[in-house]
């Protein structure tokens, strides 16, 4: 029978969701486990495995699609099976207006066996809110409450850790949205219950909320509430507690004992730039709060012994589309197409006495750079097994040259693409590739300009470096690392004299290029470079 599959909410502020990435396209056969997509939330960029077992029989958001959380995403099912009678089934779902857990209103009152409850009749009284258990992983169905943070009476200001809530992934702080008093507490420490159940009631001081009650029937034993901050998702199911950016207790270790901080005296402590490891907490279990990172004073009491002076810290930084791509296709280069690397060493005396020449003619400016993508394209003419593509039915040889050169730019890397090289003189290819090269840092260049490609040249010797190997950039099957040109002691006629040389690398993939082949096209491409006067014959 099939079964939809939604959006799930996979952090617990989480209210759309994209679809970065498929990892199966619909008629594909699916396990239960199997990685289904990339899903981008509030958060970070995630996996998201199937629960289910058969064959994905509808795709209800393409790549880069947004919709809110419980919209239809998927349907898996039996091969062949009719499903038009779902697609479309499914609402999309709609969002709250605050990052916050559903508040408990008459109007969604929700309906499982483990959900809050109201007695009939009874209206909410003004100003209260009822915090359910939440959904903080994209599987959990229950929630243990390890520890309070707060007792009933107690004020509660918005961002106060409220308790401590142990899931199927790990143990995670659970913050209040709301300000005023803890009126009453629905699921004691240690008590374990269904998603949706009565957590909390937060109100004005003084306000009657012995009608609100929740069904915290599914509740069962855990282990001690002692025992609980020390029970981490096995590294079986790290994969979605360690990108979701849910507030952690997070465990500093001092003198042998492990204490917790909280997420706000954490950041004060970096920005004071205080080791928390010396600060003593107040909180309860010892847990370090805002005011003991505000009171801290430094001791001078085993000013003798070692002491760390700096605070580790991290800065995180959204990856951009471009950065993701980069990754991704990098990725996939360097993991299915077998890389090998062959270094020359090239003589570099003439080819500088040739581009001196060149450039003395008004107008004319030509790089090295310039004279390396040339005498590429002249080689690959010669050696077109190189100017290829690997396919699983077949090895297609490009009977065109278009050399991709690789530019840095603020996000990243790009690779603009010189079309019809081999046609080209050293000046048409300087003047396509500084165009290019600007368009590439203003964003300006268009798909066109950077598809196509049927080799690639990777120059870092601007640098300074002397020597690098590269990852192919698909569906090339070869790409060139281009050093620097340094002066150094070398040998000719039998004497030593002072020379200059440049190192290049060309990464061949062993489906296409063989190593003999990659080796004659390097000796071509090594007497263009050291004798220029060969690209003009």
């Amino acid at each position: 029978m099939a079964e939809i599959i939604t959006m799930p909410r996979l952090s617990d502020t989480m209210e759309e969701g994209t679809v970065a990435n498929w990892l199966k396209k619909v008629g594909d056969a699916v396990k239960e486990g199997d990685i289904l997509a990339e899903i981008e939330t509030d958060k970070a960029t995630m996996e998201f495995e199937s629960f289910y077992e058969g064959t994905l029989l509808h795709i209800g958001l393409a790549e880069g699609e947004t919709a809110y959380v419980d919209a239809l995403l998927a349907i898996i099912g039996d091969a062949g099976e009719d499903i038009s009678g779902m697609i479309g089934s499914v609402a999309p779902a709609t969002v709250q207006t605050s990052n916050t857990p559903a508040a408990v209103t008459q109007d969604n009152i929700p309906d499982n066996p483990g959900s809050t409850t109201i007695n009939a009749g009874t209206a909410l009284p003004a100003g209260v809110q009822v915090i359910t258990m939440p959904r903080l992983s994209d599987t959990m169905e229950e929630g243990t409450v390890a520890s309070w943070l707060k007792k009933e009476g107690d004020t509660v200001a918005e961002g106060d850790i409220l308790a401590e809530i142990e899931t199927d992934k790990a143990t995670m702080e659970f913050e209040s949205f709301y300000t005023g008093t803890l009126l009453k507490i629905g699921i004691p420490e240690g008590g374990t219950a269904l998603v949706d159940a009565l957590l909390a009631v937060i109100g004005p001081k003084g306000t009657d909320v012995s009608g609100i009650t929740g069904n915290t029937a599914a509740a069962a034993p855990v282990a001690e509430v002692s025992q609980a901050p020390e029970k981490v998702a096995p590294a079986a199911t790290e994969t979605v507690a360690s990108v979701v950016s849910v507030p952690v207790a997070t465990p500093t270790v001092a003198d042998g004992v492990r204490r917790f901080i909280s997420p706000l005296a954490k950041k004060l402590a970096q920005e004071k730039g205080i080791d928390v490891a010396h600060i003593v907490g107040s909180g309860e279990h010892g847990r370090v709060i805002k005011r003991d990172v505000e009171n801290y004073q430094p001791s001078t009491a085993g000013a003798a012994h070692y002491v760390p002076v700096g605070i580790e810290s991290f800065e995180s930084i959204p990856n951009s589309q471009m950065r993701k791509t980069i990754a991704k296709r990098l990725g996939e280069s360097k993991f299915t197409a077998p890389h090998y690397y062959l270094t020359v060493e090239m003589d570099m005396d003439h080819a500088m006495a040739a581009r001196t020449a060149i450039n003395s003619t008004e107008g004319v400016k030509v790089s090295f750079n310039d004279m390396v993508v040339k005498a590429c394209a002249m080689a690959l003419r010669k050696h077109p097994q190189v100017n290829s593509q690997w396919e699983n039915q077949a090895t297609k040889i490009a009977k065109h040259i278009h050399m991709g050169v690789a530019v840095a730019v603020a996000d990243g890397l790009v690779v603009p693409v010189v079309k019809f090289a081999d046609q080209l003189s050293f000046s048409q290819i300087g003047v396509a590739v500084k165009e290019m090269a600007s368009k590439a840092r203003s964003k300006k260049l268009t798909s066109d300009e950077m598809q196509g490609s049927t080799f690639t040249v990777s120059n870092l010797g601007m640098f300074g470096i002397k020597e690098f190997t590269s990852i192919i950039n698909q569906p090339n099957s070869a790409i060139l690392s281009v050093g620097a040109i340094i002066q150094k002691p070398v040998v000719k006629d039998g004497a030593i004299v002072v020379g200059h040389t440049m190192t290049v690398t060309l990464a061949c993939d062993h489906r296409t290029v063989d190593g003999a082949t990659g080796a004659k096209f390097l000796q071509t491409l090594r007497n263009y470079i050291e004798q220029p006067v060969t690209m003009f014959v």
